[in-house]
């Protein structure tokens, strides 16, 4: 059963860091893009960020851009996200999706979810 779980959520201060981290199971975790996304309380869900199988291609929402990096640990059947300078509108519970297609990762076309990992950003 093709699974994935997210953890590494918290409370941070704004400025502050922390690092996600979306474990992959039941499918062969290097055949699969990794998308992550967010939603806030009354909003839509937005797309984050989202990797290729091999990790040679990566793309980022304008938002994120300089402050979160994605990378995948093949080892691990892991992806991280690395938030740095959070920010409070960054406040949101954090999701990920796998997907054989990278631009299906991308969009969140997949039906393979997680549960949800929640950031909170604020003083």
């Amino acid at each position: 059963q093709l699974q994935v779980v997210e953890s590494g959520g918290g409370l941070v201060q704004p400025g502050g860091s922390l690092r996600l981290s979306c474990v992959a199971s039941g499918f062969t975790f290097d055949y699969y893009a990794i998308g992550w996304f967010r939603q806030a309380p009354g909003k839509e869900r937005e797309a984050i960020s989202c990797i290729s199988s091999s990790g040679g291609n990566t793309n980022y929402v304008d938002s994120v851009k300089g402050r979160f990096t994605i990378s995948r640990d093949h080892a691990k059947n892991t992806v991280y996200l690395q938030m740095n300078n959070l920010k409070p509108e960054d406040t949101a519970v954090y999701y990920c999706t796998a997907d054989r297609k990278y631009g299906s990762a991308c969009l969140g076309d997949s039906s393979t979810w997680g549960q949800g990992t929640q950031v909170t950003v604020s003083s």
